[in-house]
């Protein structure tokens, strides 16, 4: 019974090595026009992603190009096929890394030489699309922020109103005699009115560049609206890439315009003369003691004059100390490049590029698992188990040549052939 059960044991594993052999035989019948039809394919994108980088359009760059697609293609097919017929086939623990490691490394060299031109192939334009959107916020942002910072300083009206309306309430009061004590408009009034009037001057300025911040900040809205528009619209990206730069430029001037018409630092200058620039007038009091009131009131004057100063120059260093906007600067960029530095955006065009590369890779694989399990059930079979019928005819043939020839007298011409003692089967040998 033993017996019987490891010879149905055998037969069942031979049954099923040859069932595999058989499949491997009809898929190698078109494994390697599909390996010819992958290298083409991947020949191709790279051509389009080497035709993207070069930037002479004549017939030495297309051949440059042709030239650099026809090797890589070459390169991969031949590079499957031996990995294809000899990892599977070789059996030792030592041969199978060192083609393993030779499979790595020939991985990344076809990831280094193509994939990286497949993906621009195929994701190019929509980095390139990507770069030129990610430029515009960066505008955007810059074009807020020295708007921003323009309003903040507009705010600074408020400020200088509040300080003239101040002095002339007391002007006003020094001309009824309310505050030093003599009506009229003596020398206390005339420093008081000469320091409103400088703030009136200076609030009329500041009031006059409002419709230059409003224009500017309008008119880069609308170069950003363009930007925007240029990001998706129909056509080369090539083409639509020299129209940006030339928009990007524009805002720029618009938003540097923008930053020079903050009035802060003209508030802060004019709070620093505000006090150290006063005209003292001739006292014009009629009596010693007219005269002592008078200089009594103007220094209270300057003190307070000198308060409201540090007021507006704190106010003003306020706004100058807004984080300045920041100067973006577009530079235009290749698809290849774009597509390496948003290829966090494009992962299924990396996996598409590199999968049309690297996909005979799980081919070899297969094949060296079904080879191991052809190998591990012949394991258990002798030749003589193994012989086919047809194999079993040609060796009678042979065999039968061979005993007729031995009772054939030699020519004597001819020396007798002595046959290896492999290519007698093991039947005979019995």
């Amino acid at each position: 019974m033993a017996e019987l059960h490891k010879d149905h044991i055998e037969t069942q594993s031979l049954k099923y090595a040859k069932e595999l052999e058989g499949h491997l035989s009809w898929l190698d019948t078109f494994t390697g026009a599909a390996l010819g039809v992958l290298a083409v394919a991947s020949g191709i994108y790279t051509y389009l992603g080497v035709s993207s980088l070069l930037d002479d359009n004549g017939a030495l760059s297309f051949f440059a190009a042709m030239a650099y697609s026809i090797a890589v293609s070459v390169g991969i097919f031949v590079f499957w096929s031996y990995l294809i017929r000899l990892l599977p086939a070789v059996r030792t623990a030592s041969a199978r890394m060192g083609l393993f490691l030779s499979m790595l490394l020939g991985c990344a060299a076809i990831i280094a030489m193509s994939s990286w031109l497949n993906a621009a192939a195929l994701a190019g334009a929509a980095a390139v699309e990507q770069h030129l959107a990610r430029t515009v916020q960066d505008y955007q942002a810059s074009l807020e922020q020295a708007n921003s910072i323009a309003i903040s300083a507009q705010g600074l009206e408020r400020d200088v109103s509040r300080v003239r309306q101040s002095f002339e309430d007391l002007s006003e009061q020094e001309a009824s005699g309310n505050l030093s004590g003599l009506a009229g408009r003596g020398a206390v009034f005339r420093v008081l009115r000469q320091k409103s009037q400088e703030l009136e001057t200076l609030e009329r300025q500041i009031a006059s560049q409002q419709p230059l911040v409003e224009t500017a900040f309008a008119e880069g809205n609308l170069i950003l609206s363009r930007m925007r528009s240029l990001t998706v619209e129909q056509g080369s990206v090539e083409t639509r890439s020299v129209e940006f730069s030339e928009e990007a430029v524009r805002l720029a001037g618009v938003i540097a315009q923008l930053r020079q018409l903050s009035v802060a630092p003209l508030v802060e200058r004019a709070a620093q003369d505000l006090s150290a620039s006063v005209v003292l007038p001739e006292l014009d009091g009629n009596t010693d003691s007219n005269r002592s009131d008078q200089a009594a009131t103007i220094t209270s004057v300057l003190a307070v004059l000198s308060q409201r100063a540090e007021t507006l120059r704190v106010a003003a260093q306020e706004v100058m100390a807004m984080p300045a906007p920041t100067e973006p600067v577009y530079t235009p960029i290749s698809t290849a490049d774009a597509v390496i530095k948003y290829a966090r955006n494009f992962a299924p065009s990396w996996a598409g590029a590199i999968a049309i590369d690297l996909l005979p890779g799980v081919l070899v694989f297969i094949l060296a698992v079904t080879q191991a399990a052809i190998r591990n059930s012949r394991g258990y079979t002798t030749l003589e188990d193994s012989m086919t019928l047809a194999e079993l005819r040609v060796a009678r043939a042979a065999l039968e040549d061979i005993e007729s020839g031995a009772h054939q007298p030699a020519p004597a011409d001819t020396k007798p052939v002595t046959l290896p003692l492999e290519a007698i089967s093991p039947s005979t040998k019995r």
